[in-house]
């Protein structure tokens, strides 16, 4: 490195150094080891520091999202909204800088990472979004959409399986736009690679069907230069370039896995800081620094108004165009979708949920051209393609149907990167209890307020004969427990066509979760569902109302048989349809007494899953009718009723409370 460069980059080592060792806590070792590769990646970024959320920037994720301190040390030194004193107060309450990553906290953070592997694959998500807008939107000599998206990876991120996932899903899809940054260091928190991970990743990609490179000394600044623009070249593959570097590089902790964690200590910071010749107050970016970067970024300054002037052309010439980006823009639900009364309709007959999910699906697609999604391998049996639209492929990247193969976990957190790309509407589909295999990414869907659709269907014990392992029983409650989520279990397609306009509107994760066996169409369902919870069957007489019974999905018919055969006995019964708890907890006080009226203790639900999520709504004074084990293998129908769920069970739950 000339001297410029190496100053910069101890700048930043440093900077990152005396953040973590004031607040005692952090992972020091790769920020100071790839300190190289952060540097070479934002000095070419095209960005616009004063605007984080500029349409034509690329983007940068750290998917290793402990080195936090390195993302941070470089919005600073590039100009973003994050001061010395941001940097000060890394790791405290309401910092900018907190402990990983956090969209939302920061400018300049493109995703929340932390758990390895996640940031990755939004990546990748990220780089789906972009071809498809470029392919929808760009016209000859006006690429509004054509951003690079970089990812920086450490070993832990390597050895997850949802990088597999991903990568094997990016080198299908040839996202050549995707470039990821593989920090080799060899050291995780238990000490060398050679005890847990000696595969070749090189090997690995190249199967994927990626573009391989690799620098051997990550001190050598110009060789990871020359990488960069290496990856840019490839216009068929992703690229992956293997940085072999050294943790804590120059420390007395370097090669120590000590130092993936913990702060180096005061005497290894002087006796490192004194190594290099680094004769600065902690905190200290040198003015050399600051002006280097500046005439650097005057690059990107150039790129960022040539794109500004295309962009205004672009206006120009095709006004239509950009309306219609400004409607994939905006958050709203448009009016002719809300006010869409054909969504609501249904014959009379008993129809699956998944059946009416799939045709509300296809009705919303049609007011929704930025609806972009698809299924685990289950398209066929859950119903979530949108018919007569391609499926996104290299060939046909304007496709709006995806085919994600069996990865449900690189599906969910791709999804999520293309709801932070901007201007699409995400989904993605599978089995209820296979979202198991995807609540990671739904986890980091609720921690962003990403507004991202989950389609879950086979939501209950009436999978039947596929037996216990396929049979969902904790996973609504897991979803329910879960901040920021909203789930949903519809009754009929009328609730089923509510259910997904709400989920639409929340700016959070929506569960919607489905049956695979017909369920009669209710009278009196609707709109109100949109509440999160209401009146499906009113009691005969409402001034002597004695119980009630809340249910959701294929339990509501069963709830009303239940409440009728009780009229007959000369009890007064309520039925509340409650598709959605988190939407009906946030109605007025006055709406809620109204649906259940607190003087009515002798309360029951009625779910076929299991049943944590209801004790709030009984109180000690209810019961539960729901599954307290596992399901079995054997026909739906016939399990509904081993396990009691039956008008004459819910019933005798209901008398026992009136007692």
């Amino acid at each position: 490195m000339n001297s410029i460069d190496l100053l910069t980059v101890n700048t930043i080592r440093t900077l990152a150094a005396d953040a973590i060792q004031k607040a005692k806590s952090g992972h020091p070792g790769m920020a100071i080891g790839a300190a190289p590769i952060g540097l070479a990646i934002f000095e070419q970024l095209r960005k616009d520091p004063s605007d984080p959320k500029w349409l034509g920037r690329d983007r940068f994720i750290l998917s290793a999202g402990h080195a936090s301190m390195l993302n941070y040390s470089l919005l600073h030194l590039f100009g973003y909204d994050v001061t010395i004193d941001d940097i000060k107060s890394f790791r405290q309450l309401e910092s900018k800088t907190a402990g990983h990553p956090e969209y939302g906290n920061t400018p300049g953070i493109e995703a929340t990472t932390g758990p390895l592997g996640q940031g990755f694959a939004m990546a990748v998500g990220m780089a789906m979004a972009e071809k498809h807008m470029a392919a929808v939107f760009n016209r000859d000599g006006f690429p509004v959409f054509n951003n690079y998206t970089y990812t920086l990876l450490g070993d832990g991120c390597m050895m997850e399986g949802v990088v597999g996932e991903s990568a094997s899903l990016a080198g299908t899809l040839k996202l050549s736009k995707l470039i990821t940054v593989y920090d080799c260091n060899k050291i995780t928190i238990e000490g060398s690679t050679d005890i847990t991970f000696t595969e070749s990743v090189a090997d690995r990609f190249a199967a994927y069907g990626w573009q391989v490179l690799s620098v051997d000394d990550g001190e050598d600044l110009a060789a990871i230069r020359a990488a960069l623009k290496n990856a840019k070249k490839e216009k068929h593959k992703p690229s992956l370039i293997i940085v072999h570097t050294k943790i804590a590089q120059g420390t007395p902790k370097e090669g120590s896995a000590s130092s993936h964690g913990s702060p180096l200590g005061e005497d290894n910071i002087a006796a490192w800081k004194d190594s290099i010749g680094w004769k600065y107050e902690p905190f200290t970016v040198p003015e050399r620094v600051r002006t280097h970067i500046a005439k650097v970024s005057e690059k990107t300054a150039k790129s960022v108004s040539e794109y500004n002037e295309m962009f205004a052309r672009y206006c120009e010439q095709y006004p239509e165009l950009k309306n219609e980006l400004d409607r994939w823009m905006d958050a709203k639900l448009p009016e002719e979708l809300l006010n869409d009364k054909g969504l609501f309709e249904f014959e009379d007959k008993a129809i699956a949920t998944r059946a009416c999910s799939g045709t509300v699906l296809n009705r919303i697609a049609k007011h929704l051209p930025n609806l972009f999604g698809g299924s685990a391998d289950l398209a066929p049996t859950n119903l979530s393609e949108m018919k007569g639209y391609p499926f996104f492929s290299d060939a046909e990247p304007e496709g709006r149907n995806i085919h994600f193969g069996v990865r449900e976990f690189a599906m969910a957190a791709a999804m999520n990167g293309a709801s932070l790309y901007g201007g699409l509407r995400p989904f993605c589909a599978g089995f209820l209890i296979f979202s198991d295999y995807l609540k990671p990414a739904a986890r980091l869907s609720a921690l962003m307020r990403r507004n991202v659709i989950y389609i879950a269907t086979h939501d209950s014990i009436c999978v039947g004969e596929d037996g216990p392992t396929h049979q969902p029983i904790e996973q609504l409650d897991m979803f329910r427990a879960t901040p920021n989520t909203f789930v949903f279990r519809p009754a009929d397609g009328r609730e089923t066509a509510a259910c997904y306009l709400a989920a639409m509107q929340t700016g959070c994760p929506g569960i919607i979760a489905l049956s695979r066996q017909n369920l009669p169409q209710l009278r009196g369902t609707g709109r109100d569902a949109m509440k999160g919870g209401y009146i499906v069957r009113k009691e005969k007489n409402m001034r002597k109302l004695e119980a009630i019974i809340i249910a959701t999905g294929s339990e509501v018919s069963l709830a009303v048989e239940a409440a009728e055969m009780l009229e007959k006995d000369g009890k007064y019964v309520r039925v509340v349809s409650m598709p959605c708890t988190e939407l009906f907890d946030e109605q007025p006080k006055e709406y809620r007494e109204k649906i259940l009226p607190s003087k009515i203790r002798a309360r029951v639900a009625v779910e076929a899953l299991g049943g944590m999520s209801w004790y709030k709504y009984v109180g000690l004074d209810g019961a539960v009718v729901s599954m307290k084990s596992f399901g079995a293998s054997a026909p739906g129908s016939l399990l509904y009723k081993h396990f009691g769920f039956t008008p004459e069970n819910v019933c005798d739950a209901v008398n026992s409370v009136l007692k």
